[in-house]
């Protein structure tokens, strides 16, 4: 059931992402999300020397040479473990952090680590994540960083996505307590994430009194599970979901300045929005769905060339806007524009020069 289950998740990603008939990335034009109305202020003479710009990124004691990392996805069948392992692969071939999926079959069923294994044997001197949900255990945890020798555990909050999956849970009043005890039990950092509904600076703030090191904000934008698991429904109740929660860009923005480090993935498209959430704050940036479904339609050279790709993009844009590293992309002068301009007002959010953030 579980098997099913996750390769379901992977059809019904890859078909989001497919489903309108846009080339490949990074070629097609990106489908319009909330990261369209972050714009940078061109000042023609910001501009910085390529060869000065660094890529390296540093938060919670982690050091990464890149500000991009291959988001949680998969894990849990045959098919999800070729996946992982040509994730890897990618990821080891470009220098990429890696996350792998829910590490709960595992734990339900120990044949399944051939399906997570995979990550670590192929990306050895890697970063890797594993990734749990906040109702595992300590001594689960503990089992799921050490199964992948992983450099930090990565915990998943998905409260719409249970709501609406058929088999999902239905008591979330217990999660905060249980990551409160894993973050003390594990011997690595804990980083939580959401999975594409977005964490409000209300949710950091209280994660950081819980002793996360880190929070992924992973905002709507991309990959919406809502829509996923009413596909998975005889009749899809549950549609008026869809599109729930807070985008990247708005959540960025909600838990600034909340007390943890912050990483961003969740309708992240191109490296444009790459730069514009390390703008808005981010220390480093995820993606899942354009990986994912680069790699589907191309294979694991595609997945390196895509990658590459955005890696000397990225670059580019740092030196066209003088910023020197990820951080230095926070100084650089943005505006908001539509909906993310009104919701920064309704949230009543501070405007402050020194950001370099404005509406």
């Amino acid at each position: 059931m579980t098997a099913h289950r996750k390769d379901d998740h992977v059809r019904l990603a890859h078909a989001q992402h497919t489903s309108e008939g846009e080339p490949p990335p990074p070629v097609g034009p990106p489908r319009p999300n909330q990261f369209d109305e972050v714009r940078f202020v061109h000042h023609a003479l910001a501009g910085t020397d390529r060869e000065k710009v660094s890529l390296a990124t540093h938060f919670a004691g982690v050091d990464w040479p890149v500000p991009l990392y291959i988001n949680a996805m998969t894990g849990g069948s045959p098919r999800t473990g070729e996946i992982n392992r040509d994730l890897a692969v990618a990821a080891r071939q470009t220098g990429l952090p890696i996350a792998t999926g829910s590490m709960s079959p595992y734990l339900k069923d120990p044949d399944t680590a051939s399906t997570f294994t995979p990550v670590r044997r192929e990306h050895p001197d890697g970063f890797v994540l594993a990734n749990l949900n906040a109702e595992a255990t300590p001594e689960q945890a503990r089992r799921a960083v050490g199964l992948l020798d992983a450099d930090a555990l990565q915990i998943h909050i998905n409260t719409v996505q249970e709501t609406v999956m058929p088999e999902g849970d239905r008591s979330f009043a217990h999660w905060a307590a249980g990551i409160e005890r894993i973050a003390a039990a594990v011997d690595v950092p804990v980083v939580v994430k959401e999975v594409g509904f977005g964490l409000s600076g209300r949710t950091v703030r209280e994660l950081a009194s819980l002793g996360v090191r880190a929070a992924d904000v992973a905002g709507s934008g991309g990959t919406d599970f809502a829509r996923i698991e009413n596909g998975r429904r005889d009749r899809p109740d549950y549609a008026y979901l869809e599109g729930w929660g807070l985008s990247t860009p708005a959540a960025l923005l909600d838990a600034r300045d909340c007390g943890l480090p912050l990483l961003a993935s969740g309708g992240v498209r191109n490296p444009l929005d790459v730069a514009r959430a390390l703008a808005l704050g981010a220390r480093a940036v995820g993606a899942s769905g354009p990986f994912l479904t680069t790699l589907l339609d191309g294979g694991v050279d595609a997945l390196v060339r895509h990658i590459t790709t955005w890696l000397d993009h990225l670059t580019s844009l740092m030196t066209l806007l003088g910023a020197h590293s990820p951080d230095a992309l926070a100084d650089c002068d943005v505006l908001l524009t539509g909906s993310l301009r009104a919701f920064r007002l309704d949230r009543g959010l501070t405007t402050t020069a020194e950001k370099g953030v404005t509406s």
